[in-house]
């Protein structure tokens, strides 16, 4: 993504990072705030897990909460006394659909899920007085390629009909495009927006009031 950017005229450095564990968060922002402001916050990495709650390992449970949960809050703690000494900041969290509405086969994920909604909340509230604005985007399905390799691991030689399968599931008839959501992403990270925070915005084509 950094190389994206850069050959695009911009100016971007990436980091190695491991947000589970909170000394490698620690020191990935010590080395931007001795170079910069930190002014925008997205909290975009997350992992995965297909399973009820009885398929779901205390292992799968720990390792979705390390990264989903965990990584935020790591995230979120180390960026906001730094937003707070420099008057303000904005804090986009990526949540899920998952975390308010009950999707089969999603316990671990969408328990990390509601934790991110209710982590927005709570910091978009403690940190108004320091004009640090938080809200989360709760996307429905989105085309990556962790559907392609879901298909072809648990569908092989089906995976164009398991596709369409997955695209009307959607009221609007397909998946999003992770353009869709980096475009919201970029509007509630801007001056635009400023009038909006502790807010949890769904982009799910019509998933949660469109159903039959």
């Amino acid at each position: 993504m950094a190389g994206e950017i850069v050959k695009a005229g911009g100016n971007a450095t990436a980091l190695i990072c491991d947000v589970s564990k909170s000394q490698s968060v620690r020191l990935t922002f010590e080395i931007v705030f001795k170079e910069r402001r930190l002014d925008i916050l997205v909290n975009n990495a997350g992992i995965s897990h297909v399973g009820t709650l009885e398929a779901t390992t205390e292992q799968d449970f720990d390792r979705i909460y390390s990264v989903n949960v965990k990584g935020i809050y790591n995230c979120m703690r180390a960026s906001v006394p730094h937003m707070k000494s420099q008057g303000g900041g904005v804090i986009l969290n990526m949540a899920s659909i998952a975390g308010t509405a009950g999707l089969n086969d999603r316990f671990a994920y969408s328990m990390s899920k509601g934790a991110v909604v209710a982590m927005t909340y709570s910091v978009a509230k403690d940190y108004l007085p320091f004009h640090i604005r938080c809200n989360c985007i709760s996307p429905a399905r989105v085309h990556t390629p962790f559907v392609d390799g879901f298909l072809k691991r648990n569908y092989p030689g089906r995976e164009q009909e398991m596709f369409a399968m997955l695209e009307k599931s959607q009221p609007i008839g397909r998946m999003a495009t992770p353009e869709e959501v980096a475009s919201l992403a970029l509007f509630l990270c801007c001056d635009e927006s400023s009038f909006i925070t502790g807010a949890d915005y769904p982009i799910d084509g019509g998933f949660f009031n469109l159903r039959g």
